[in-house]
């Protein structure tokens, strides 16, 4: 009977704080704020030199970071004038050398990526802010990028959204 008790009291207080809107599971503090807008993201990647251009790497970029904010918020999608928008561009998309074996050979690659998001809170001013992201993965190089760019792109996306959402609606 106690252990029914508890169980009830727990999803009681969880919906209680999930529907006031200031609290919430993911830590987002979304304000007053009802929708979001995510601009394409410009793979520019292509123009800084050493960078690889990747077909699709702004769309799927683009996407991962509107279902990131999509499952992280009850925020609704909006192809214009949201409440919160992001936008921005990938600047670099690279693979160079990490490690060395003794013979001078490459043993492992790191390839990096790195996006400029421009954030605006259109209803909290002082929220707005202009930076770069960026994170890597490291594969063997003995593999061609292309065999380990799904793993590479699901580890990327999901922490360069993370971090973006951290950064734009974080409440730690």
């Amino acid at each position: 009977m106690k252990k029914n008790s508890l169980k009830i009291g727990i999803v009681g207080v969880a919906l209680f704080l999930n529907s006031c809107g200031a609290y919430n599971f993911s830590g987002a503090d979304i304000g007053t704020a009802q929708s979001f807008q995510v601009n394409f993201f410009q793979n520019y990647a292509d123009q800084t030199p050493g960078s690889t251009f990747v077909p699709g790497l702004d769309r799927d970029f683009t996407l991962a970071l509107q279902d990131m904010i999509n499952n992280l918020t009850s925020l609704s999608l909006t192809g214009s004038n949201g409440d919160l928008l992001y936008e921005g561009e990938i600047v670099e998309y690279k693979v160079i050398p990490m490690t060395a074996t003794a013979d001078q050979r490459t043993a492992q690659n790191r390839l990096t990526m790195s996006v400029n998001v421009r954030f605006y809170n259109n209803t909290k001013d002082d929220a707005d802010f202009e930076r770069r992201f960026s994170f890597f993965f490291d594969f063997d190089a003995a593999a061609a990028l292309t065999s380990v760019q799904a793993q590479a792109h699901e580890e990327l996306f999901e922490r360069l959204t993370q971090d973006i959402f951290n950064a734009s609606l974080g409440n730690w």
